[in-house]
This record gives C-alpha cells, structure tokens and sequence, in this order.
C-alpha cells in the first residue's frame, strides 16, 4: 500500500527546529563552493569567524524560505 502522507524535504526538518540567529553577534551568510556550486545557508560568528549552518540551499526558493525563517531582507554570500 502507497503511503499518501506528504514527506517533508530535508530544509523544511532543519527549518522546523529553527537555530537561534542573535544579530548582535552574528550574520547572516550562504557559503557558496566555487567547484562544486553547493550552497549552504547559516551564520558566521562576527568576533571569531564559526560558522554555523542552518541548510542546503538546492533552489531559489530554499534561500526564500531562509529568509523569510529569520526575517532577513538579504543574506551575504561567500565562496
């Protein structure tokens, strides 16, 4: 029997327990590889540069719903 239960992507699992964003001491960043073009959206720590991600960017719409999760008006992008 086929199960008719939509399943969840994987960004919308991370997006559904939502990593603490505190803008005093962090921003907000997709790291994007110039070999492969993998993009992964987080933030990295103002003072000592950690990095910490949040998801997989695969469409624009991921980078979307990144944004509106944390009601960001745009996201730094570093390669």
């Amino acid at each position: 029997m086929m199960s008719f239960f939509k399943k969840k992507s994987l960004n919308e699992k991370m997006l559904h327990g939502k990593i603490e964003y505190d803008p005093e001491t962090q921003y907000a960043v997709i790291r994007s590889s110039i070999c492969t073009g993998e993009k992964v959206a987080g933030f990295k720590n103002k003072t000592d540069g950690h990095f910490t991600e949040v998801m997989l960017i695969n469409e624009p719409q991921d980078e979307e719903n990144f944004k509106k999760t944390y009601g960001l008006d745009t996201v730094k992008v570093e390669y």
